[in-house]
């Protein structure tokens, strides 16, 4: 009797097991076909973004989840058959809507120079690039020498419909931390300071930038604050980053790898006595600043002792604009100036609360 019993018990597991297991995939199999069928109410992405808007407020569940990825599309695909075909740059900018005219007179007579570093993400480029773009501005781009060659070619096309952006007459191979970064910023800093254009401040930006204030904001904070002076923040650089100029680095870059390493060469002193300080790689600086970096003589050899060392852009710009007699300069300020708005991971919960997304 015993045995009848616990073989009844094991039979009704194994029925209530099964009756799970066809459960599970029964409500898998019907939100895969809810699924499928949200995705196929909804418009193809060259219909985008009327359609998609309209699905999306209907409560259409898929449209949120491909939005972003459908808007990536059209951009992508309107430059890649532009690059194809024989590009229409009469059309171009207002496809890809970018401001054609000035929005007011104050910025119209304001004009500011930018310089962007690139080597990925296409669509990022043209997004950050139309969020700043103004006609009366002028835009150095430099692409990594190492980037794919369709990538360059893609961007080559856009730049060719603007007379005031341009590609960089001459690009680096750029190594993160590494000489080539520096490098590659004067390299769009002696083409800007040839251009026709009187710009008034040069900022420099990454592929992966984006502003978070208008081309307005932006004029009326250096009028505000920063009237005919640089902007680069920083103090004298601490001991914990003093590794940074005593070793001699080396960049390395093969096979698709690229990093900088330190020897066991020792640096000498830092030329003209000048005091090293450490900063951001990121600035806003005046052209009168920028004619003195390019021409000076400290500031020429500081640059070749910076050759060897650790992330130079971290301390070249900030340690030129403590001299006392460089234009614009800021000797007595230390992290002042809001060029980027940055939350350091190591700063999660201490001054800040996190980020929703990836840190990169």
């Amino acid at each position: 009797m015993n045995l009848l019993e616990s073989a009844k018990s094991v039979f009704l597991v194994c029925i209530m097991g099964c009756i799970v297991i066809f459960a599970f995939i029964y409500i898998k199999n019907t939100r895969s076909k809810e699924e499928e069928d949200a995705f196929s109410e909804l418009p193809e992405c060259s219909s985008y973004p009327g359609e998609l808007c309209s699905a999306l407020f209907q409560g259409k569940k898929a449209a949120t989840q491909i939005g972003h990825l459908c808007e990536q599309h059209h951009h992508t695909k309107e430059m890649l058959n532009c690059s194809q075909t024989s590009c229409n740059c009469s059309t171009l900018p207002k496809q890809l809507h970018f401001i054609t005219s000035p929005l007011s007179e104050e910025e119209g007579n304001f004009s500011l120079a930018y310089i962007i570093t690139i080597h990925k993400e296409l669509d990022m480029f043209i997004k950050l690039l139309r969020a700043i773009y103004m006609p009366q501005n002028i835009y150095c781009i430099h692409i990594d020498a190492k980037s794919p060659r369709d990538y360059k070619m893609d961007v080559e096309t856009l730049v060719n419909c603007f007379e005031n952006i341009f590609i960089a007459s001459k690009s680096e191979t750029v190594v993160y931390a590494g000489f080539s970064r520096l490098q590659a910023d004067i390299n769009c800093m002696k083409d800007l300071i040839h251009s026709k254009n009187q710009w008034k401040y040069v900022i420099n930006l990454c592929g992966q930038d984006y502003p978070i204030k208008t081309n307005k904001e932006i004029i009326k904070y250096l009028k505000s604050r920063w009237n005919r002076i640089n902007m680069t923040p920083g103090v004298v650089q601490p001991p914990h980053m003093k590794y940074r100029t005593h070793v001699s680095y080396k960049e390395y870059v093969h096979s698709g790898k690229s990093y900088v390493y330190p020897t066991k060469k020792m640096k000498g002193e830092p030329p003209h006595n000048l005091t090293i300080y450490f900063g951001g790689a990121y600035y806003v600086l005046t052209r009168k600043f920028v004619e003195f970096t390019l021409t000076d003589a400290r500031a020429k050899d500081l640059l070749e002792w910076s050759k060897d060392t650790y992330s130079p852009d971290e301390h070249y710009w900030v340690t030129l604009n403590r001299i006392s007699d460089a234009p614009g300069a800021t000797p007595n300020l230390k992290w002042e100036g809001n060029v980027r708005a940055i939350k350091w991971r190591e700063h999660e919960g201490k001054f800040h609360n996190g980020c929703k997304g990836k840190i990169i």
